[in-house]
């Protein structure tokens, strides 16, 4: 029962956070970019990746945290969802080039950061 409070506090506060990124990003970005969402998704690949190292080999006592941080946190901070829509809407709008884009650089990043993160400490 406390694994799942811990991922639902941790959800919450990483939906909370992306919100509060959007907001953020929204005060420099005027335009209809995914900019807030590729840096949520972004930091949060950088949170997990960290987490996945500090956590490896470590005892099964750090459960909730682990949790709390990796299933919770990270899972409400990044947003696929909000990623497939919002290069939806790119693409309805005719904005290929910025939709392709987006995806490849999206995609790339993620996994290049989780990648090396994870590499260099193993």
């Amino acid at each position: 029962m406390f694994n799942l409070l811990a991922i639902f506090i941790g959800g919450g506060l990483g939906s909370l956070s992306r919100y509060g990124v959007s907001k953020l990003s929204a005060k420099f970005v005027t335009t209809n970019s995914p900019l807030s969402t590729f840096i949520s998704n972004t930091l949060s690949c950088m949170i997990l990746a960290i987490a996945v190292v500090y956590f490896t080999g470590k005892t099964s006592d750090n459960t909730a945290l682990k949790l709390f941080i990796i299933t919770g946190f990270c899972g409400g901070f990044s947003t696929f969802s909000t990623f497939s829509f919002e290069t939806f809407e790119l693409l309805k709008q005719g904005n290929y080039l910025i939709a392709t884009l987006n995806i490849l650089i999206s995609v790339l990043v993620g996994v290049s950061l989780i990648f090396f993160l994870i590499k260099n400490q193993a």
